[in-house]
């Protein structure tokens, strides 16, 4: 009898939905091409890049410009079956050398965003390229360095056609960032959600790490919520659960068809959510509740002053950073918030739960006993 099948990929496989590639992936596909050709003279096409996870997929250029000492490519964005309004987007990477010692400067172009107002992970001022997407563009040259004896230090200015216009559409211009859009992605990999397909995946999750004898299974929003259950718990893979935004789902299943103990892991914000009561953790169906986490503040010893700033943050994050420079434990507040909603929602089936909250480094910023 083969081994029974579980976690992500199977769940992934079980929608029958085809994933894509996010901005980062396309970004760092374009870098790789531009910075080759700048340093031999040709574009390879397609661009081979190597994401987080060890995928080796392959992109072909639509853009490809060698002038004055400076290289661009570009890469359309095929986000797969997922309803993402970057898909079809032209994502073009321009990479011109810096004297040695400079390392790789990042710039917005047009239709790429930039940080106005604090709580991301980026400081105000940045180009609205995410902390994983720099990560890869940053390795890949120096592998095209390493290969062709380049230096590494060079400008890489990322651009997206209409992103300015997209990026109305996206909650970018109320996060305060301007101009454009985000270059975005942890794994490189745009996971399609159908919602029936997705929830289906989620319950068939359940129903394969019980079959294999798994009292313990967790619920994560993501592939980074998944390592910290893993270096946690040491959960084997068969036994996480990839919910995304779909936290209702796998509570309301589980109190069908209970497990000894479900962990909930996710980031801080989108807890928040599931914490204010929120079962749908999307961002086009709920929104981070600053009055709540104000209260919750409160809660924690933080004085009216404090309660303000938190009830009027720019972003979860933010709030979080606030309480934490005051000695408020927003993230155990919040985490034990949404432990007790997850027990109202399984009323009273023999589930034991624990929440833990983490930022987008993976760093765990809060967390609840066991209930």
């Amino acid at each position: 009898m083969g081994e029974i099948e579980g976690g992500r990929s199977a769940q992934l496989k079980h929608t029958g939905l085809r994933p894509g590639w996010t901005t980062g992936a396309c970004a760092t596909a374009g870098a790789t091409a531009a910075y080759t050709a700048l340093l031999t003279g040709d574009f390879p096409d397609p661009v081979t890049i190597t994401l987080p996870k060890g995928q080796t997929p392959a992109f072909a250029l639509a853009v490809e410009e060698l002038a004055g000492g400076r290289a661009t490519a570009g890469v359309v964005k095929d986000a797969g079956d997922d309803p993402d309004v970057t898909h079809g987007a032209l994502v073009r990477v321009t990479v011109r050398p810096l004297p040695p010692g400079s390392g790789v400067v990042f710039r917005a172009g047009p239709g790429v965003g930039t940080v106005t107002l604090p709580g991301l992970p980026l400081d105000v001022g940045e180009p609205a390229i995410n902390p994983v997407p720099r990560q890869m563009i940053r390795d890949h040259i120096a592998r095209v360095a390493a290969e062709h004896r380049g230096t590494g230090d060079v400008e890489v200015t990322v651009s997206v056609d209409d992103g300015e216009e997209i990026a109305r559409s996206t909650w970018n211009p109320r996060l305060g960032i301007l101009g454009g859009l985000s270059i975005l992605g942890t794994t490189g990999v745009v996971v399609p959600y159908s919602c029936s397909a997705w929830i289906d995946s989620i319950r068939r999750g359940v129903d394969v790490a019980r079959a294999a004898g798994h009292t313990h299974v967790a619920g994560c929003t993501g592939s980074t919520s998944e390592k910290t259950v893993v270096t946690e718990y040491g959960l084997p893979e068969i036994a996480l659960l990839d919910m995304g935004d779909f936290a209702g789902a796998v509570l309301k299943y589980v109190r069908r068809h209970p497990v000894d103990r479900l962990t909930v892991c996710g980031g801080f914000a989108k807890l928040s959510k599931l914490a204010a009561g929120h079962l749908d953790l999307h961002s086009a169906r709920s929104q981070v509740d600053k009055p709540f986490l104000a209260g919750l503040a409160r809660q924690g010893g933080a004085d009216e002053a404090l309660a303000a700033e938190v009830a009027v943050a720019n972003t979860g994050l933010a709030a979080l950073q606030l309480c934490l420079a005051r000695g408020v434990p927003l993230g155990d507040l919040v985490a034990v918030a949404a432990r007790d909603e997850a027990l109202s929602v399984l009323r009273g089936a023999p589930v034991a739960v624990d929440v833990i909250c983490i930022d987008r480094a993976g760093t765990v910023v809060g967390r609840s006993t066991v209930r």
